[in-house]
């Protein structure tokens, strides 16, 4: 079994992160929030999917998993190099703090980025930085002739030429989103804080992932999934949640040693110290939805990998942390390839009082293989959760974190206690539950399109927390 050091760390996206133009970034909110970690004695920074969202901004369904998110790129360091002015980065300035402004970005940041792109002194330098990334590469490339083809998904391309400049587009905002981030993570790692990254499991349809490996999806002749990925009914949603992202063709993948998955991993661990890998049940066996359906009911259980793609997996992370994202469906043939892989699996304090008493959610039965959470980015956050509980059930939850004063309200630190004290390797806290706040501040709802990714803490609240509480906890919870 392996034994995991102690540690604790908080979840933030980058897009979280406080600033002044209209979302998170890699500029001066990246290094704050560093020195917050270290000086609270937590040890991990963890992160959502880097790469681009799609049309609803979510990062786990993206046109190009090799590629990273223009929108983290910071606008004052690219002005700090001379390629924005004064008055470009004025016009970008942000009309709320406090959410993601995603309508103004689509719009608005691409044009900017491009003028940026236009003053750019170091061309050889950036297109040779891509050419030494092959996937990086074929995903400048893939945006490019997309873009020549008007934005139509790939199946209906009919122009086969892209434009030059593009192409170099896209490869600056590669080259800048690289080094930006590299000078964060640098940063981080020298204040004993290391970055925790995710894997989504599936890519989008129409990605340059599944146009350069068409063979490596179940595809028709004319490029269309056959079968689409989801999950049935469960905590989240009655009629289960119909993704709609291609299923991989693990037949083919096993006949080449995954050698595609190999690579997605050895890029994500060029970016992070280890990862999440979303969904991980699903290599076990996944949810397989006609791609006519209407739901996600109409699927079936179809068998995965297994320990086949996890020994493919283990070569190459060697002894980096990887994260199995265990939740949902769970058999005892997952529990099985979970515990025979070694990873650190999940658990989830809001799933601890459902019912069940057997429930492994519950903190007095974490084991130390495991990082724990209050919530995840799909849950609400710890304070929501707790105001829409029942009475009774609320009264139950409390009571087990050794809290039973009638005022509930005060009764939050007895949870993130319980959280530490437990036997979990790992336990990871959401921000939002840092700061104690509500619904309205909740990441993602799943099942809905709308209305989610968008949350942002401000530099006020950043700069409101207790770091010394929280190096207290960490100090006598033994996670220093």
């Amino acid at each position: 079994m392996t034994v995991i050091k102690r540690k604790s760390g908080v979840l933030l996206h980058v897009s979280s992160l406080h600033g002044e133009y209209s979302v998170g970034s890699f500029g001066k909110a990246a290094f704050e929030f560093v020195d917050f970690l270290a000086e609270g004695g937590f040890s991990y920074w963890q992160v959502l999917p880097f790469c681009i969202p799609d049309e609803c901004d979510s990062p786990y369904k993206s046109e190009a998993s090799f590629a990273g998110n223009p929108y983290f790129i910071d606008l004052p360091l690219l002005a700090a190099e001379g390629l924005l002015t004064e008055g470009e980065l004025a016009s970008a300035k942000q009309r709320t703090p406090y959410a993601t402004e995603s309508e103004r970005l689509t719009r608005e940041r691409e044009p900017l980025l491009r003028l940026a792109a236009s003053r750019a002194t170091n061309r050889e330098e950036i297109l040779a930085f891509v050419s030494t990334r092959p996937q990086v590469e074929n995903a400048c490339r893939f945006l490019a002739l997309k873009r020549a083809n008007g934005g139509l998904p790939w199946q209906a391309f009919t122009v086969s030429q892209y434009s030059e400049e593009d192409y170099f587009y896209f490869a600056f905002t590669q080259y800048h989103f690289w080094r930006q981030w590299q000078a964060v993570k640098s940063y981080a790692n020298a204040k004993g804080i290391s970055v925790i990254g995710d894997i989504p499991i599936y890519v989008a349809a129409d990605s340059a992932d599944v146009f350069g490996n068409r063979d490596q999806f179940l595809l028709d002749e004319d490029g269309h999934p056959t079968a689409v990925a989801g999950v049935p009914p469960d905590y989240f949603a009655a009629d289960g949640q119909l993704w709609g992202n291609p299923l991989y063709n693990w037949k083919k993948m096993k006949a080449d040693g995954f050698s595609w998955w190999r690579a997605r991993l050895t890029f994500m661990l060029e970016l992070f110290d280890g990862v999440r890998i979303d969904h991980f049940r699903g290599f076990e066996a996944f949810w397989s939805v006609p791609a006519t359906a209407k739901t996600a009911k109409e699927g079936k259980w179809v068998k995965g990998p297994g320990m086949a793609l996890v020994k493919a997996l283990r070569e190459v992370a060697g002894d980096k942390l990887i994260i199995a994202e265990d939740l949902g469906d769970i058999t005892e043939s997952v529990k099985k390839l979970v515990s025979g892989s070694g990873f650190p699996g999940m658990r989830v304090f809001q799933f601890a009082f459902l019912g069940d008493p057997a429930t492994p959610h519950l903190p007095h039965t974490y084991e130390n293989n495991c990082v724990a959470y209050t919530g995840t980015h799909d849950n609400n956050t710890l304070l929501g959760y707790v105001w829409e509980l029942d009475d009774a059930t609320r009264e139950k939850m409390l009571e087990y974190c050794g809290y039973t004063d009638a005022d509930w309200d005060r009764g939050y630190d007895a949870i993130l206690r319980t959280m530490m004290l437990s036997h979990a390797g790992v336990v990871i806290f959401p921000v939002q539950d840092l700061l104690g706040f509500g619904a309205d501040t909740r990441m993602n709802t799943p099942g809905r399109s709308k209305g989610n990714w968008g949350y942002r803490m401000t530099g006020e609240q950043l700069r409101g927390l207790d770091a010394a509480k929280y190096r207290r906890f960490n100090e006598l919870y033994g996670r220093i």
